[in-house]
């Protein structure tokens, strides 16, 4: 599903449940997440948000895991026909209103939710979870250690400082500190800085006139930084076409992940 991370959207609900989060910039060069979830790892409160809208690099990245039910609040009109083209179950609130509500204590549009038991329930034939190419396991040798790491897009920052007592690196984004409603403070496991080739929409959308939509590549390859165990290891990502999934690889090598939630910051190269 589709979270807004614009200041006024935070904190988030339901986020430190997410299986895997992406990172993806949008128009203004700001940020916003696509977080994947399972059915065994959702958020105990029922809730997630808040939802924001669809934008034209999501679908190539949830090809990877097949069709899945994708929740988002909206998008460009001349978007529209691509999504309902798409192989995903669209679980818009267009299609399953009663699996959104809206928080009254905060302003529109950074007040709606989506409480995915509700929408797995009526979207059930979404994909079962399924090989997207990522390999977890004990960290290799090499690694770097790093305490601190900062990845950058024009008008957004992430910030991953390594703390041993949780074994994970805690979350600042524009360099405040990262917390969830309902989860504490944010941090993960494994935060992976993938380096995308940046451009604008193939389609030549527009989120603002006479500007085109940001589009972050996820299909070719590039160099990636995994950060893991208060470590970094820099190699390599590659997904030679739509059909298939992404492998991180150091020293020529898989890299393996730290098992639990994974962070994949897509960071203009």
């Amino acid at each position: 599903m589709k979270i807004d991370n614009i200041v006024y959207a935070r904190p988030q609900t339901g986020l430190a449940s997410a299986d895997v989060v992406y990172a993806i910039e949008v128009e203004g060069g700001l940020s916003r997440f696509l977080a994947v979830y399972d059915s065994n790892h959702l958020p105990s409160g029922g809730k997630i948000g808040p939802v924001r809208s669809a934008r034209e690099s999501d679908l190539p990245i949830l090809e990877q895991y097949g069709k899945v039910d994708f929740a988002y609040s909206g998008a460009l009109s001349v978007f529209l026909p691509v999504l309902a083209a798409a192989d995903i179950y669209n679980t818009s609130p267009d299609k399953d209103g009663a699996a959104f509500s809206r928080d009254d204590s905060r302003n529109a549009p950074y007040n709606e939710y989506l409480n995915p038991t509700k929408v797995l329930g009526d979207f059930p034939n979404t994909v079962a979870a399924k090989d997207i190419g990522f390999r977890f396991g004990t960290a290799p040798a090499g690694g770097v250690p790093t305490a601190t790491a900062t990845a950058r897009m024009p008008s957004a920052s992430f910030t991953f400082t390594w703390d041993a007592g949780r074994g994970e690196y805690l979350i600042a984004m524009d360099s405040r500190d990262a917390a969830t409603t309902d989860g504490g403070a944010l941090g993960a496991p494994t935060i992976v800085l993938q380096k995308v080739a940046e451009t604008t929409s193939p389609r030549g959308f527009h989120d603002v006139p006479d500007q085109l939509s940001p589009y972050a590549p996820t299909v070719g390859g590039g160099q990636a930084v995994v950060l893991r165990d208060g470590n970094s290891y820099t190699g390599t990502w590659s997904r030679p076409n739509d059909a298939a999934t992404t492998s991180f690889t150091f020293n020529g090598q898989p890299m393996p992940f730290h098992p639990g939630q994974v962070w994949i910051v897509l960071t203009p190269q």
